[in-house]
């Protein structure tokens, strides 16, 4: 396959006028950190604090900083070299443009029906007697789908600003509700693991789970959206992806407190998953009451709503960026690049591809909802979505030393450093993920 390597600004020769790092530009960082952290994360944390207490939260805050820097070189592509990621994975090979296109389709459609389904629990929970929760997930699922198709970056982006606002102010809350023991806290800060059985695969697992999947990916695509091109956004993108997990950091944190102060010491155990949120809101009620257990429940729906249209959007704007490259190979443009320019421009937000993969986000996944999830398809969506962190790390370490990237934006030591790490504990957490599943039956 050609290679192309693109500008350095993706807007000609002339060097972009540096832009100062400030406040008022932040926006991807609030829509990757609001997609990214979705209830199963809140749960996990949730079920490590009433595990262990403060021991693990260490291993919390670490995972905030391995997703700083996969975020931070996803947006440094980007904006180093004009191109998109996508554009860069396909230069390495077509082995990449296979494993995302089996990756989005099966991944996205085992996605869509636990979305909803997430988004609909805490409906369900709020109005019992109204419908169905398989209804509450599909109706979730449709004004997602109504949302994302009828607006572009800029509504998306205040609607998801508005949502983390409700999360931040939720779960900062209920961390102050249940009254932490500050020195236990600082004491969990200190690199300590739990002395159980397979806790080194437990920690790596909170470390690895902690807010992030393909939306680090999308993150990107979305500093495009928002109209950063070339390289004179570069401090702005960092400030802005460093508040991204910084806010990640305090909602994690902020629900190992409680799992660690409301569950750990009463030794009461919730189930994984998303229902275990709805048992903590039945906790909550007997213990501070109706409005607290409400509130809870509003905040739950803020964080499974902010990860399903985060996804819809996100991933539908990298499906059509594919559609697109792969349409103009097809008529003999093969060496183009995809460049965020064409982000930028919204072009994609109203194109075929991303409303065609917003469907497929959305209806397709219904049956799920009314069948139950089939087992085998189960099995690949979890491999596949393991596999795609260190595909993710690997090749963003490949791209970020090569001639692909100029030289000026290539990776420093501490990115490499902190890419590898990356890609190595998800590179364990697959292997695990690959071997617990129940290979036996699925043959």
């Amino acid at each position: 396959m050609a290679e192309t390597t693109g500008s350095a600004t993706g807007t000609g020769d002339a060097a972009p006028r540096p832009r100062k790092s400030s406040w008022k530009y932040i926006g991807p960082g609030i829509v990757v950190a609001a997609t990214g952290v979705g209830a199963g994360d809140l749960v996990a944390t949730l079920i490590a604090g009433s595990n262990f207490g403060y021991t693990l939260l260490w291993a919390a805050v670490l995972g905030c900083v391995v997703k700083i820097s996969l975020a931070e070189a996803a947006g440094r592509w980007h904006l180093s070299t004009g191109r998109t990621l996508f554009d860069g994975w396909a230069s390495l090979g077509r082995w990449t443009t296979w494993f995302f296109v089996v990756y989005v389709v099966i991944w996205g459609y085992v996605y869509g029906a636990a979305a909803m389904s997430s988004s609909g629990l805490p409906l369900q929970a709020l109005f019992p007697d109204v419908m169905e929760l398989k209804w509450w997930a599909i109706l979730t699922g449709l004004v997602g789908l109504v949302f994302v198709w009828f607006n572009k970056y800029a509504v998306f982006e205040k609607v998801m600003t508005v949502l983390v606002g409700i999360m931040f102010v939720v779960t900062v809350y209920l961390a102050i509700r249940v009254t932490p023991h500050l020195g236990d806290a600082f004491a969990g800060l200190l690199p300590v693991l739990p002395d159980e059985k397979d806790s080194i695969l437990n920690t790596l697992g909170l470390i690895g789970g902690v807010g992030g999947t393909i939306t680090l990916a999308a993150y990107g695509y979305w500093v495009n959206a928002k109209g950063w091109t070339n390289t004179g956004w570069m401090k702005v993108m960092r400030l802005d992806n460093r508040v991204a997990y910084i806010t990640t950091g305090i909602f994690v944190v902020s629900m190992l407190f409680v799992g660690a102060e409301l569950l750990h010491s009463a030794n009461v155990a919730i189930a994984s998953g998303d229902k275990g949120l709805v048992q903590l809101s039945d906790i909550l009620e007997k213990e501070y009451g109706t409005a607290t257990a409400k509130l809870f429940l509003i905040g739950f729906f803020a964080t499974s709503f902010t990860s399903l249209i985060g996804v819809w959007h996100g991933v539908s704007l990298m499906f059509a960026d594919f559609v697109e490259r792969y349409r103009k190979q097809r008529v003999g443009a093969e060496t183009q690049a995809r460049t965020g320019e064409e982000v930028a421009s919204g072009s994609h937000e109203k194109s075929v591809p991303f409303r065609a993969y917003l469907l497929w986000l959305t209806f397709p996944p219904m049956i799920l909802l009314f069948q139950g999830q089939p087992f085998r398809l189960i099995i690949i969506y979890g491999v596949l979505g393991a596999a795609f962190m260190p595909f993710l790390a690997l090749t963003l370490v490949w791209l970020l030393n090569s001639s692909r990237t100029p030289r000026e934006w290539r990776n420093g030591w501490l990115s490499n450093g902190m890419l590898t790490v990356a890609g190595l504990l998800f590179l364990v957490l697959c292997v695990k993920q690959i071997t617990d599943q129940d290979w036996s039956d699925f043959f």
